[in-house]
């Protein structure tokens, strides 16, 4: 993810340090709460007493759908090979949720690497996912580490609707670049900020060549700007790739060979101590097998055909051989 990249997601990365402390400190009382070890030990922490030796492994999401799946399905695959795990869903930002993996809290923990990034390193420009991977490493707490990342990436794109993909002949193996002929025919929209960044017009015209006819200011990839691309409003906008009215509007999204919108890999991020070599290789198989295709098609299970995201996970990992 970007710095524009999840906006929906990554809001909750500006509040102020008092209402950080303050989430901080609510969550952890919470999480806390109901953390007590599943072989019945008394310790509160179900880290205390060796996680990477048997312990039960603590896997936690950030407050929103697609972290809740995610975490899911590395839930139920470490369970398929025989680790003992508790969940802990909607748990907050990234502020919080990363000092729950600091202090042991949690152990697990679905992230995306852009994003992960910027959190860590608000200056950082990585050229490919491995400077990606080696920058947050770079800047991890000690205690912590990256396991393999995902093809699967959540990030801005440039897309259009299913109107101007047909008049144009544009298909999901098209460029950015392909809109170039005809870019000054058509209006484009995004969030206000989406105007003036370089992961915006000012690099998709510096970088693609692209010139617009308009800009019209909408939202951050939510339902003005989703409303707006299937109403023809607007014929170009700023959606996120796993978002689901892709696949249920056939819109097209466009390829980005030039990375322009960076880097937002499905990644794990763990704690070293908690976690025994074979949930290492349980996530590591996950990350090799998830695509942002497939995780567009879950997403939409979960989001648009309100399916149980525990369901529609340990189908996913059935149909993947790795259940």
């Amino acid at each position: 993810m970007t710095s524009n990249a999840k906006s929906t997601r990554s809001s909750t990365r500006h509040y102020g340090p008092a209402a950080v402390a303050l989430a901080a400190t609510a969550a952890l009382t919470a999480v806390c709460a109901g953390c007590s070890s599943s072989s019945g030990g008394g310790s509160g922490n179900p880290l205390a007493e060796g996680g990477g030796d048997g312990g039960t492994v603590v896997v936690g999401s950030n407050n929103f759908a697609e972290s809740t799946l995610l975490a899911d399905i590395y839930g139920e695959a470490l369970k398929a090979k025989g680790v003992k795990v508790t969940y802990k869903p909607n748990i907050g930002s990234r502020e919080t949720t990363y000092g729950l993996l600091q202090n042991g809290t949690i152990t697990v923990l679905p992230e995306y690497n852009g994003s992960l990034l910027a959190y860590l390193d608000k200056k950082a420009a990585p050229k490919s996912l491995a400077d990606t991977t080696a920058a947050i490493k770079a800047k991890l707490d000690t205690e912590l580490t990256l396991l393999e990342p995902s093809p699967a990436q959540d990030k801005d794109s440039v897309t259009v609707n299913a109107q101007t993909a047909r008049k144009y002949g544009l298909t999901g193996k098209s460029s950015i670049a392909d809109l170039e002929p005809f870019a000054k025919d058509l209006v484009i929209g995004g969030s206000p900020e989406f105007q003036t960044r370089h992961q915006g017009l000012t690099g998709l015209k510096s970088v693609y060549g692209l010139q617009f006819k308009s800009f019209k200011a909408l939202d951050a990839g939510g339902p003005l700007t989703q409303t707006a691309l299937k109403n023809n409003t607007v014929q170009v906008a700023d959606v996120f790739t796993t978002d689901p009215t892709i696949t249920k509007e056939k819109f097209v999204v466009l390829q980005d060979p030039q990375n322009l919108f960076g880097f937002a890999n499905v990644q794990p991020l763990v704690r070293k101590s908690g976690l025994p070599q074979k949930g290492v290789d349980a996530l590591n198989a996950v990350s090799a097998k998830l695509d942002t295709a497939t995780l567009l098609e879950l997403d939409t299970q979960v989001q648009l055909q309100k399916k149980d995201p525990l369901d529609v996970a340990r189908a996913w990992l059935k149909s993947a051989g790795l259940d």
